[in-house]
């Protein structure tokens, strides 16, 4: 699922420039990796300079360094530039590293049969969330998630049930970044805030309605304690055409429920 551009948030922000010890252009060169959305396969320096908000001749060094080594490659036909290869193997030992993603794989395919939609299980990147699994048993979602998919904080089931959960300080940190990377959505979101974590607190999850996506109704819940310093998120999503919201919530709720508590058995949490 593509990120808008208001999900794509720079690496550095006014604390970042501040610190002594943060190297400024080191982060401004992930920015550039980090401004491909999904679907997109070639990107320019004037579409890297929009994105991330350097100078054309600042991005032209960066984009020339990070082509010698590798992490991207250019397409001397168009004058643009493709993601390398380096790039996918930096998230490998992530993913690899995640035992959780071995231990849930089989419950989330078996929960996605059943009521014929698609899990997911997802951890924050800055201020969106990322998928690093998922299984479906339909194709009838418009757009099918996938490893890596990106979705935003706010407007999104899995993103609500992260802010619901996370510790506080934490929250108020990302809740900030995301008043100054986008205040028109923070200005909708924020005084929904605490009805959204009282209804979480009664009901172990939370839901999308169609905010975010019309076709999809979805439905999050995150598991009891952090898994290696990171709070995930199990996140559930099914067709809205497939009967109404009422009716979804009875079927896919009570089961993500059970997968997660399931998943913090096989874990030892609880």
């Amino acid at each position: 699922m593509a990120a808008t551009p208001s999900q794509v948030a720079p690496a550095a922000d006014q604390d970042d420039a501040a610190d002594r010890q943060f190297a400024t252009t080191l982060a401004h060169g992930i920015d550039i990796l980090l401004s491909y959305r999904a679907g997109e396969s070639l990107l320019g320096n004037k579409d890297f300079a929009q994105r991330t908000g350097q100078s054309r001749s600042a991005v032209a060094r960066l984009t020339h360094t990070l082509t010698v080594l590798g992490y991207l490659r250019r397409d001397a036909t168009q004058a643009k530039y493709r993601l390398g290869a380096p790039v996918l193997s930096l998230g490998y030992p992530l993913l690899a590293s995640m035992h959780i993603r071995q231990l849930a794989r089989p419950l989330m395919k078996e929960l996605a049969d059943r009521i014929g939609g698609a899990v997911s299980l997802g951890m924050r990147d800055r201020t969106q969330m990322i998928y690093v699994e998922t299984a479906r048993s339909t194709d009838s979602l418009v757009v099918t998630p996938d490893i890596g998919a990106a979705l935003p904080m706010l407007t999104t089931a899995i993103g609500k049930a992260w802010l619901c959960k996370a510790p506080a300080a934490e929250r108020d940190s990302v809740l900030n970044r995301l008043r100054l990377q986008d205040p028109e959505a923070f200005i909708r979101f924020h005084p929904k805030l605490a009805n959204l974590r009282r209804d979480f607190e009664a009901k172990g999850y939370c839901v999308n309605r169609g905010e975010w996506r019309g076709d999809v109704y979805a439905f999050a819940v995150p598991l009891f304690r952090p898994v290696d310093s990171q709070w995930l998120v199990f996140n559930c999503g099914v067709s809205a055409q497939a009967g109404s919201f009422a009716m979804r919530e009875r079927e896919v709720a009570p089961g993500l429920l059970t997968l997660v508590r399931s998943v913090e058995d096989l874990l030892g949490m609880r």
